[in-house]
């Protein structure tokens, strides 16, 4: 039994109602199809079932039934045709690029990008023979000059991990497109409630379930929101044939997650503003991202296409890397962690950890310092957060 979703609900309804299927049980919760395979009542059922004449679900690899339910609802709220759920946030971004790019192709990518973005785009695509260029997310004249030439594909992060730079997104789809290009927008760090792209000229969207749409920490996942065109050509026959398939299990677990995606975000960013508020007063700190801050220098650019900051910040302590491990390690509440986008505070070092890898220069090239720390904040009470940040940054200080 499924209730066709109405074009016209607001997020908050499509995140506990959009693609709804219920069985002939008529369950409230939407049923775990925890299965691999289906069977035909008849050998000409079968038949037709695979030569494209009856369309049925024929193998969990291919599709199914509580995947649907994920992708239809995650692309009603990104006002997408089509969602596909695959088995990580990176397996989302590889499959987008994989599918699209070809030997002599060009790709013009963001510099900041998530470190294992940044391998797939400038070390594994050249080596199939595809030009990459990149550009800082906040040049837009650098971003007019490497699309001044025929481009395949566009694709950066924004805001970006764990700076917070931001992309105009209209303006460089409008120049990408110009230069025959599909702009493929990774937006795991904002999420859908707090920014679509789609909305402001991208034509392909990448998230990281295992982020905010989960939010708890429990299982990987991500999703590629695109057009039929585009997964008719390109995505659609890429993931039926190498099978970077989302477990069942995990689905069901998304689409619990997404039922109080909204509610979590509001949350997550308004104790995420008055902790960056709160730090940018502190003398420990030389500067403090967060796109909700009026100090952010695409604070006007972030109003236009998010709706508020988000649940992610960024603090650079004066005193480097001593400054940052006695920050860590007077944390209480706080828990030292590589993860983001869970109900429970996490911070990280990335200059020593998540961007380890980076060389000196791409690290400071994006603004990465050894005093810069990232804070994913949970839905711990207020307070008790801002207790906690004060009593690190007061540490960092001594």
């Amino acid at each position: 039994m499924t209730k066709k979703t109405s074009p016209h609900l607001r997020p908050e309804t499509l995140l506990v109602r959009g693609g709804l299927s219920r069985t002939g049980f008529h369950e409230t919760s939407e049923a775990l199809f925890l299965n691999s395979g289906y069977v035909y009542d008849t050998a000409a059922e079968a038949e037709a079932s695979f030569d494209g004449t009856l369309e049925r679900y024929v193998y969990s690899r291919f599709r199914n039934p509580t995947l649907s339910v994920f992708e239809e609802r995650l692309a009603a709220l990104e006002g997408a045709p089509v969602g596909k759920a695959v088995a990580s946030g990176m397996a989302a971004v590889t499959s987008a690029l994989l599918s699209l790019v070809r030997a002599g192709d060009r790709v013009v990518v963001g510099r900041e990008l998530f470190g294992s973005c940044t391998w797939v785009a400038c070390d594994l695509l050249p080596r199939y023979g595809v030009e990459v260029a990149v550009v800082a997310a906040d040049d837009l004249a650098g971003w007019e000059a490497a699309l001044s030439r025929p481009t395949r594909a566009v694709f950066f992060e924004t805001p970006s991990n764990p700076t917070l730079r931001l992309v105009d997104l209209q303006a460089v789809a409008d120049l990408a497109h110009a230069a025959g290009a599909v702009v493929i927008v990774d937006n795991a760090v904002a999420s859908p409630i707090v920014q679509q792209p789609l909305a402001h000229g991208a034509d392909v969207v990448i998230h990281s379930a295992t982020k905010w749409i989960d939010g708890q920490g429990r299982c990987l996942g991500g999703a590629i929101l695109c057009s039929e065109a585009f997964n008719e050509e390109y995505l659609g026959p890429f993931l039926r044939h190498t099978g970077p398939c989302l477990s069942p299990f995990n689905a069901w677990v998304f689409l619990k997650g997404l039922e109080t995606l909204g509610l979590r975000l509001a949350r997550h960013a308004s104790t995420a503003q008055r902790l960056a508020e709160l730090a940018e007063a502190h003398p420990a700190t030389a500067a403090v991202h967060y796109p909700g801050l009026a100090s952010h220098p695409q604070h006007a650019l972030a109003q236009k296409q998010m709706t508020s900051g988000g649940g992610l910040l960024a603090l650079n302590l004066a005193g480097g890397k001593e400054a940052a491990y006695r920050f860590l390690n007077a944390l209480r509440v706080v828990d030292i962690s590589n993860n983001l986008g869970d109900a429970k505070s996490l911070a990280c070092h990335p200059w020593t950890t998540t961007h380890q890898r980076l060389t000196v220069e791409e690290k400071e090239t994006q603004g990465i310092t050894e005093g810069l720390l990232r804070l994913s904040v949970g839905l711990e009470d207020p307070e008790d957060l801002a207790e906690d940040l004060t009593r690190a940054l007061d540490a960092a200080a001594s």
